[in-house]
């Protein structure tokens, strides 16, 4: 069930039995919370199927978008370290089945399996470089400057093409701080210009964005 979660790689058969013999498996539907921002919970999740989205909710009910994460990634790893409340809320944007590990039992598995730790600190920096680069997009980028690093940062390479997942124009708004209007209107034009071309919501680069636009 573990075996194609990278913060899981490189254990044994039997360490990933053990591992999967503290978790419990629970299922949500679309749009259900999974966690809320600032609760007192230290378990971490796995998600087996589905995807999530990560945000951040201010006092006048404006959202901003962190992060969406699919099957094989996880969440809730920083309470797992400092047991402090929840620095961001978790919603599915599908129906999603999780594996849920208390931070007691994920501890006991981590002092059995120290490999763990390093599967588990190396996704922790990429996400703090990545936080640091979001913080700068919004201070000294444009609407069309962080549109085209969100697709950068979504995409991963298929068969030679850079593809992104299943990404809504809102999904890009949210992510980028800027009107859906905006977002339709600038990928129209990167589809026009031949940069991109978009099937399903899946979005396709095919040279190099330009620096502006």
């Amino acid at each position: 069930m573990l075996e194609n979660v990278p913060l899981f790689a490189g254990l044994s058969g039997e360490a990933l039995a053990e591992v999967e013999q503290h978790g419990s498996v629970k299922s949500y539907r679309k749009n259900a919370i999974v966690i809320n921002q600032d609760d007192e919970t230290y378990s971490l999740y796995v998600i087996l199927s589905g995807s999530v989205k990560v945000f951040i909710s201010g006092a006048d009910g404006r959202e901003a978008v962190l992060n969406y994460q699919g099957a094989g990634d996880y969440f809730g790893d920083l309470a797992l370290i400092d047991k402090q409340p929840r620095v961001a809320s978790v919603m599915t944007t599908e129906p999603s089945t999780f594996m849920i590990i208390s931070r007691d039992d994920f501890l006991t598995c981590l002092s059995r399996n120290p490999e763990i730790a390093i599967n588990l600190i190396k996704p922790m920096t990429e996400r703090m470089r990545m936080l640091a680069q979001n913080v700068s997009s919004l201070a000294l980028l444009d609407v069309y400057g962080r549109v085209a690093r969100v697709l950068l940062q979504q995409a991963r390479e298929q068969d030679g093409v850079l593809m992104t997942e299943k990404l809504t124009q809102q999904e890009i708004a949210d992510m980028v701080g800027a009107s859906r209007a905006m977002v339709s209107r600038i990928l129209k034009d990167l589809k026009a210009g031949g940069y991109i071309s978009i099937d399903k919501k899946c979005i396709a680069i095919h040279q190099k964005l330009p620096a502006r636009w």
